[in-house]
């Protein structure tokens, strides 16, 4: 394992220190990951009651850092030579200087990354951070709307087990400090005005387009759900049989295309009301969002997996709901399957653009589809959908005693016509994974 340095720190045990090397990190541009159950030498030396620990150390990094840190870290059990660790992953934050709270915004309280070690912040640095601190952040503008609703948050919540109680927009930072509900709250609330739009295009530029879809006006997560469910659709499956195998082919890699439209919403600039947008032409799609690079983060660290959360309770909820696995993951995954050339970055926005493995032609996709996934079973299945379902409850709800007949002949070809979603799509196979009717099902469904 690579030693300590200004992006890793390794702690045997949680010390009474470890608030002031996450505050030194989230004061850095970049931020860096802790190791606890590793020595200083860099052997594991593993810890008791991971599972404990991990709890009671997000339970001091709620309480003892201002401002909130939450959002801005994570928490991942791993095993270095079968020996339990703690990976604390902290991002750079965008309300510099962080402090411990007990000791004040001072230099017993603020510190920075020098080389492999959290050093007390100067006075002089102190002030000049506090000047520029960024006031204008979701998290501090007030909704333009008070009488939210949040009805859709609630049932996402519900359907992976975590029921939000009755202090959840507290909890959640839905609040001013004036206990208002902040754009947070907006983006999350059942309406607002918010649109996010998905449009296809004839041939290779925006002279022709031939389709315009328009989610938004409803709970971030809801239309995050809706482009996830309409990309997903739109990203064909190729069979090409040769002589000796068959190869199967999607248009776009579907576990960068995940992580693109994820990152698209977590860490677009919402303060000038811009969405991001997805556009798909005949040999690409490119997915655009609003602000580029945080200022002090470099192109290079930004592929290294280094980040600055532009919007930390947004990033918070996406990681609550699972939409989001571990912080830093989303540009590292979806390197492994295109190049940094398909990154633009620009003044005001951030592009990226997948290559199409060949021409996108709708109507194709959509007659394949009708003619393989539009079965009895499916739409038989379509009807039993009263919200949000384990795989067990709509067996039942079917009379079906046989799982893989479910699964292959009801199943498996309703969420491949895009009209069954997951709740939790990276992991398919989770104890948890409920599914949910599209707006797609929805529509097929009324339509009967």
């Amino acid at each position: 394992m690579i030693g300590e340095n200004k992006h890793i720190e390794f702690k045997q045990k949680v010390t009474p220190e470890l608030e002031k090397e996450v505050v030194a990190f989230l004061n850095s541009n970049e931020g860096g990951v802790i190791y606890i159950g590793i020595d200083k030498n860099g052997v594991p030396v593993s810890i008791k009651n991971p599972d404990q620990e991990q709890l009671l150390i997000k339970d001091r990094l709620k309480n003892s850092i201002l401002p909130s840190c939450m959002g801005l870290f994570d928490l991942v059990i791993e095993k270095k030579e079968a020996k339990d660790i703690i990976k604390i992953i902290v991002a750079g934050g965008y309300e510099k200087p962080y402090y411990v709270k007990k000791y004040g915004l001072s230099e017993k309280g603020a510190f920075i990354r020098v080389g492999s070690s959290a050093e007390p912040m100067p006075t002089r640095q102190i002030k000049q951070l506090f000047s520029k601190r960024i006031r204008n952040s979701i998290g501090n503008m007030k909704s333009p709307k008070q009488a939210l609703q949040f009805q859709q948050l609630h049932i996402y919540y519900q359907s992976i087990g975590k029921a939000l109680n009755e202090q959840f927009a507290r909890n959640l930072e839905l609040l001013t400090e004036e206990e208002s509900y902040n754009y947070v709250a907006y983006l999350m609330s059942d309406i607002n005005n918010i649109s996010v739009k998905v449009a296809r295009y004839q041939g290779l530029n925006r002279v022709d387009l031939v389709e315009s879809n328009e989610y938004g006006y409803e709970s971030l997560i809801k239309a995050t759900h809706q482009v996830l469910d309409k990309l997903n659709l739109e990203n064909r499956t190729l069979t090409k049989i040769t002589a000796k195998e068959r190869k199967e082919q999607r248009l776009w890699n579907a576990i960068a295309l995940r992580e693109a439209v994820i990152n698209a919403f977590v860490h677009n600039d919402y303060t000038k009301e811009v969405a991001p947008k997805f556009e798909i032409f005949e040999d690409r799609l490119e997915i655009t969002s609003f602000g580029s690079l945080p200022e002090g983060l470099s192109k290079d660290e930004f592929f290294e997996g280094y980040s600055i959360i532009r919007n930390k309770e947004l990033m918070r909820i996406f990681k609550d709901l699972d939409l989001v696995e571990q912080l830093g993951s989303g540009i590292p995954r979806i390197l492994l399957a295109y190049s940094k050339d398909c990154f633009h970055f620009s003044e005001n926005f951030l592009r990226i653009t997948f290559l199409s493995t060949e021409a996108v032609t709708p109507t194709q996709q959509v007659t394949q589809q009708v003619t393989q996934q539009d079965t009895q079973q499916v739409n038989e299945l379509l009807k039993v959908f009263r919200g949000v379902h384990s795989r067990s409850e709509l067996q039942e709800m079917l009379g079906l005693s046989d799982r893989e007949n479910f699964r292959k002949n009801y199943l498996q070809p309703a969420v491949e016509a895009g009209l069954v979603a997951l709740t939790i799509p990276d992991k398919p196979t989770s104890r948890n994974q409920k599914y949910y009717l599209t707006e797609k099902g929805k529509t097929k469904n009324n339509n009967k």
